[in-house]
């Protein structure tokens, strides 16, 4: 989507050693891998936008292409919501492409139109809304700076109910069945990365049983998601507001996953900090 992050994810990408092409028609996707494979190049990620949507009729054939190299493109799509990018699309002062004499934000609805079955098969689902360019930057590199093609990457994202639920989560858990720290006086001020907040979350009852669960559930899907040719899973662990028990929980589950034959990685997007 327009505003989603699309320039700070293939800058991301570029500084991860990708060779990035902006903006090219799908047609011509088998001749440019004709030519980066001559020059040795081994990961390309080609950029599509609103700006080469009436080509978009020709990703199937694209797709054919591909297969009969014996390559499956991965697709990953940049969203954010309506609010969001007409409010980043009017603070650069820039029109929407399909906005026409209408609004900024008629434009927005045409395009996810034009995009939503794109969406709908993406392996990878970023909804940029709650992060600034560096997280942006940062998920994209913990999805495709791998060397290893036989891995999963586990992306576990706390998050604050009241702020919105991630649309861009594979599972989502809500552990608002815990005690709220908040309302404990000293506890208030700090977040679930202090000692003492960590402590009093896992010290409730059914914290430990349900992180045995929700661990047991990561492991129990991983073979699955790897058969299928899925590489990435997105587990956002939601409280009220994003601070407490949330960030307690995805703190000790990413803790307890790693040193697996996962690569793990845990984002606090109401934090602000990974």
């Amino acid at each position: 989507m327009s505003g989603a992050g699309r320039s700070t994810a293939a800058h991301a990408l570029e500084d991860l050693g990708w060779y990035v092409v902006d903006n090219l028609p799908p047609a011509m996707l088998d001749d440019l891998c004709t030519q980066v494979e001559k020059a040795g190049v081994e990961r390309l990620a080609v950029v599509l936008d609103v700006r080469s949507w009436t080509l978009f009729e020709q990703l199937p054939t694209m797709y054919d292409d591909l297969e009969h190299r014996g390559l499956r493109p991965e697709v990953l799509f940049l969203d954010a919501t309506d609010e969001t990018i007409v409010k980043r699309q009017s603070s650069a002062r820039r029109p929407h492409p399909l906005q026409g004499d209408g609004r900024l934000a008629d434009g927005v609805r045409v395009e996810r139109s034009l995009l939503a079955d794109l969406r709908s098969v993406a392996d990878v689902v970023v909804d940029t809304s709650g992060l600034n360019p560096h997280q942006t930057a940062s998920r994209v590199a913990h999805f495709f700076a791998s060397e290893r093609a036989e891995e999963l990457r586990v992306l576990l994202l706390s998050f604050g109910f009241k702020n919105g639920v991630p649309t861009d989560a594979d599972m989502v858990v809500d552990v608002r069945f815990l005690p709220n720290p908040h309302w404990v006086a000293e506890l208030r001020p700090q977040t679930g990365l202090e000692p003492e907040v960590r402590d009093y979350v896992l010290g409730q009852d059914g914290a430990g049983p349900f992180l045995d669960q929700l661990e047991g559930m990561v492991r129990l899907v991983e073979p699955g998601y790897l058969r299928e040719g899925k590489h990435h899973l997105t587990v956002a662990i939601g409280c009220t507001g994003g601070k407490h028990r949330s960030t307690a929980m995805a703190t000790e589950l990413g803790r307890r996953l790693s040193g697996s034959t996962m690569t793990v990685r845990v984002l606090h997007r109401d934090l602000g900090l990974e």
